[in-house]
């Protein structure tokens, strides 16, 4: 079983993203091990220069480097990827050849979810030059994008839609062929 580290890109605690993630983790019968942004200060070049890299995101760059897999679980704001989501993965590329181990190579699936009607297309394709520059190898062929997720997870974050629930559970096996591949 091939292990994936999830990392939703919301901070909000009803966040729709954390709920199709904890429910993915839920599908994969622990393939998927869900990770947190929460915490990594705004990027400052200032700061890595006096500070160094923050120990939240060495641990998470320890964790992703140890995965067989990525999965970014991204909300769209303004018709693109969050703001606090792009800092964590600025910070995690940095310094500049600690991004070679964490992420070259590495197989890469992207999903959201949304209250629109698009699911996530605009921040999804948002994502896709940042990957390209980060040398992932994305994977395109199960891209899942929810749309009106506030009408398939109850107010607890729990998943009520039975289509989606089949959609995820195929997702999440076929991305763990592509990583096997």
């Amino acid at each position: 079983m091939s292990r994936i580290i999830g990392i939703s890109g919301s901070l909000r605690a009803s966040s729709y993203n954390s709920a199709l993630l904890a429910a993915v983790a839920e599908l994969s019968s622990g393939a998927v091990e869900i990770a947190s942004i929460r915490g990594i200060p705004l990027y400052d070049g200032d700061l890595e220069k006096e500070q160094g890299t923050p120990e939240l995101v060495q641990q998470l760059k320890s964790r992703i480097a140890a995965a067989d897999g990525l999965l970014l679980v991204t909300p769209e704001y303004n018709n693109s990827m969050p703001g606090v989501f792009k800092n964590a993965i600025d910070w995690l590329s940095r310094p500049a050849n600690d991004s070679t181990p964490v992420f070259r190579g590495k197989p890469t699936a992207l999903m959201g979810a949304t209250m629109g009607g698009f699911g996530t297309i605009l921040s999804q394709n948002a994502w896709l030059p940042v990957l390209r520059a980060l040398a992932v190898r994305h994977w395109s062929g199960g891209r899942l994008m929810v749309a009106h997720a506030q009408n398939v997870f109850d107010p607890a974050g729990k998943l009520l839609d039975g289509d989606l629930r089949n959609r995820l559970q195929k997702f999440i096996e076929d991305f763990e062929l592509f990583i096997d591949s």
